[in-house]
């Protein structure tokens, strides 16, 4: 049996999967990766873009951390691909229990999917640091400069920036999914950051699946390793 038919039959058998994703399943409807050699890690600024996307950066020099981020974070044309719509798919069969993401574009839920936990926020959602009101993403894109509420604070997207923590919240609820999991896939993620990568030692099945285009340092740990395109091989299931 091929990996594609393993993959294939535990999928079929299982009405309990939860899915971990990074960028790569992003990269595929064209948003860029950070930390691939074409990503944004590889192109020339005046700072890093580790640096630029740091609460301390944010705090210091505002205009240019939104110089930037409105030229490089926002992809509001970007669809959802293949492995969006499968894992939506599955969801709304009642096979899928949730959707664990460190992206930030909300292409999970323009797909279809509900209950899709956002690690690292979403650009989608801004709000006021001042007085709370929030902001669609138009009106970041849209403003001059720094964008500012009527109340005269600054306007920050819901993204959770270098520096900064990961909401306790959804921590708490993706390590509850992924525990209870039958089936865990894990998708377009080099699992290189933490605490995001620590996540999947909490899984206590026998289900370990890795889609990814290049080896990961959790393939040896995997019940099942698929490389490739993960909207291909999603496009296959």
């Amino acid at each position: 049996m091929t990996e594609l038919e393993t993959l294939k039959k535990w999928i079929d058998e299982s009405d309990n999967i939860v899915f971990f994703g990074g960028a790569g399943v992003s990269t595929e409807s064209g948003i860029p990766d950070f930390r691939s050699t074409d990503g944004l890690y590889h192109q020339k600024y005046a700072y890093p873009p580790e640096t630029i996307l740091s609460h301390t950066f944010f705090r210091t020099k505002t205009e240019e951390f939104f110089k930037f981020y409105r030229d490089k974070m926002l992809y509001l044309d970007a669809e959802p691909n293949a492995a969006h719509t499968k894992l939506a798919e599955w969801e709304a069969q009642g096979k899928l229990k949730a959707v664990i993401t460190q992206n930030i574009d909300g292409l999970h839920q323009k797909a279809g999917s509900r209950n899709v936990l956002e690690l690292h926020g979403s650009v989608l959602r801004n709000y006021c640091e001042n007085c709370g009101k929030f902001y669609d993403v138009e009106t970041v894109k849209d403003a001059e400069g720094i964008p500012k509420c009527g109340c005269g604070g600054t306007i920050k997207p819901d993204v959770v920036l270098y520096e900064e923590g990961l909401d306790n919240k959804i921590l708490t609820s993706s390590v509850h999914y992924i525990q209870e999991a039958e089936v865990l896939i894990i998708g377009g993620t080099s699992l290189a950051v933490y605490p995001a990568a620590g996540l999947l030692d909490y899984y206590r099945g026998n289900k370990l699946v890795l889609v990814n285009k290049t080896p990961t340092p959790k393939d040896k740990v995997a019940d099942l390793v698929v490389q490739g395109s993960i909207g291909e091989i999603f496009g296959m299931l």
